[in-house]
């Protein structure tokens, strides 16, 4: 693209929530998502932001709710994406899922769906609602009978990241690509039903590298778990990758239903919010010399806690900054990290 082609920082991945209506109202979900917003972007405002993400260059955009398929003209704005070469996925709880709407994707042109589901069957319908889990399975099954390529996210909490063997053994059985484990962060929901989303992050890594090598699908953690362990370089989904920092405002940006654009969607709060699309177009939000200046001026001095002085800071740069934030307040202190978790026990030990 030529429309900044001097800037220094281009936008390569979009998270794009399209709608805050759900079919669920889930204890941890971080958007508290249930019922649409009144102001929601009209199909004209988000054919004009597909047009604006391809002319940036953007890659891939992954299109997420409440829920995706609650909008009625979804279809409409994936292909407004697709037409323009923007890769597209959903990522969708799968309980609306019907013969019509697999069609419909097909038609579109989508990339792949991701399919949350939290675990067991008793863990995951407790927080959604009953008989959820076995729906999301016949959407993995119905999706990939169809040509879709499906994976599956879980996010961890307390209760169910002790439980991931367990259920690595029913998820082995359905033909999905890919499993992505990552942290559920306390913000909307989970904050406010106290969720406790604790748990030990070092346990998980040695799972996923040990597990991956047999593995019939891809595995690998998100950028919110980590960081710089033994298994760093074989738990990130591709062998050989490390985490390099957290990409917000860098290479990826969030947008709301309403139009408000933040450097990751899992920046859910006011404080993150860069500006409106109805107010600016996306190249001026995004080339705004103040924009997203928590990653943009990030220096090793910046870190706190147990990142402060950690050899691998001026990379990992304090790992998820909506992690980081919702948990502790603060955007360069890591609290889940696996390394100093290890070190700390290591001295305890000595």
């Amino acid at each position: 693209m030529t429309i900044y082609k001097d800037f220094p920082f281009k936008l390569r991945t979009c998270v794009w929530e399209i709608t805050l209506a759900c079919c669920f109202r889930c204890a941890y979900c971080g958007s508290c998502g249930g019922k649409a917003r009144e102001n929601e972007l009209t199909l004209l405002e988000c054919e004009g932001v597909a047009a604006q993400l391809a002319e940036m260059g953007c890659r891939r955009v992954s299109m997420i709710g409440g829920e995706v398929f609650m909008r009625k003209d979804w279809a409409s704005i994936v292909e407004a994406l697709t037409s323009r070469g923007v890769k597209c996925c959903i990522i969708t709880n799968g309980f609306k899922m019907t013969p019509e709407i697999i069609e419909t994707l097909k038609r579109v042109r989508i990339e792949s769906v991701a399919v949350s589901v939290d675990g067991p069957e008793e863990v995951h319908d407790a927080f959604r609602q009953k008989g959820s889990f076995k729906r999301a399975f016949e959407t993995i099954t119905a999706l990939t009978k169809a040509g879709i390529p499906v994976s599956v996210i879980s996010a961890l909490r307390a209760d169910n990241a002790p439980r991931l063997p367990e259920f690595y053994e029913t998820l082995k059985n359905y033909p999905v690509f890919a499993w992505q484990i990552q942290a559920c962060s306390p913000m909307g929901n989970a904050a406010g039903n106290s969720v406790d989303v604790v748990f030990d992050a070092g346990e998980v890594l040695k799972f996923v590298r040990k597990t991956a090598k047999t593995a019939p699908f891809m595995m690998g953690v998100a950028d919110n778990i980590g960081y710089y362990t033994e298994e760093e370089g074989e738990v990130r989904g591709i062998p050989g990758v490390k985490y390099t920092g957290c990409g917000a405002g860098l290479n990826g940006i969030g947008i709301d239903s309403v139009g408000n654009v933040r450097g990751c969607e899992s920046m859910y709060d006011e404080r993150f919010n860069e500006g409106n699309l109805r107010e600016r177009r996306l190249v001026d939000i995004w080339t705004d010399p103040d924009a997203f200046s928590y990653n943009r001026r990030f220096d090793e001095s910046m870190l706190t806690g147990s990142c402060s002085g950690c050899e691998y800071g001026s990379v990992c740069a304090g790992g998820c900054r909506s992690y980081n934030y919702f948990t502790g307040g603060k955007l360069y202190e890591n609290p889940l990290c696996a390394r100093a978790k290890a070190l700390k026990k290591c001295l305890q030990r000595c």
